[in-house]
């Protein structure tokens, strides 16, 4: 008697695609265990097996997104463009499309659960940040050194940079009024030219 095959688990990338166009398409509050086990033909207790929890589903999607999001900023900061238009492009891949651009809604859901995360989901969300502000931190010292920026800290600038563009980035997110995509990337392109061009 031959012994009935077992149906195999969808790779892990197929189910973190799924987590994630579910969150484009019907929004974070419709992104269940037993929804996402729905529509990768598992159920919600293989899912937990393979996640544990929905805090750590949340958090693989956003550091497989942030996986695809470095790439794209990899390919933009190593061009041969000058400085201001490589940092140009990092505002653009940084700030969210619209509201309830999906890659900004998991974030911001998982900074608020990152409140009562373990040590080890707040070192992994350190490191995508990280990333983030290393990229930064030497595109700003490459403007500098080549005089297409004035002389700043890159370290200290990037950091208030990068909350300047995580404050308007959440406003974009949200929907808040007045703050959208292009409202937003015309102020932090303003405030670039003022603290970065070396005066004439």
């Amino acid at each position: 008697m031959s012994t009935p095959r077992r149906t195999p688990a969808p790779p892990r990338e197929r189910i973190l695609a799924a987590a994630m166009e579910m969150i484009a398409e019907r929004g974070l509050e419709k992104l269940t265990m037993a929804a996402l086990g729905r529509e990768v033909g598992m159920s919600s207790g293989h899912l937990l097996y393979y996640f544990r929890s929905k805090d750590e589903l949340l958090l693989q999607t956003l550091e497989w997104s942030e996986g695809r999001l470095g790439a794209e900023r990899a390919r933009l900061l190593t061009g041969a463009a000058g400085a201001r238009e490589r940092l140009d492009a990092y505002v653009d891949l940084y700030v969210p499309d619209g509201h309830r651009d999906p890659h900004w809604t998991l974030w911001l859901e998982v900074w608020n659960r990152s409140q009562n995360a373990d040590a080890d989901a707040r070192d992994r969300q350190a490191a995508i940040e990280g990333a983030w502000h290393r990229d930064l931190v030497a595109l700003v010292e490459q403007g500098v050194s080549r005089t297409e920026f004035r002389a700043v800290d890159p370290d200290r600038f990037a950091t208030r940079l990068r909350a300047l563009l995580d404050g308007f980035s959440i406003h974009v997110a949200i929907g808040l009024r007045g703050t959208d995509r292009g409202t937003v990337l015309g102020h932090v392109r303003e405030f670039l030219d003022e603290s970065l061009l070396a005066d004439a």
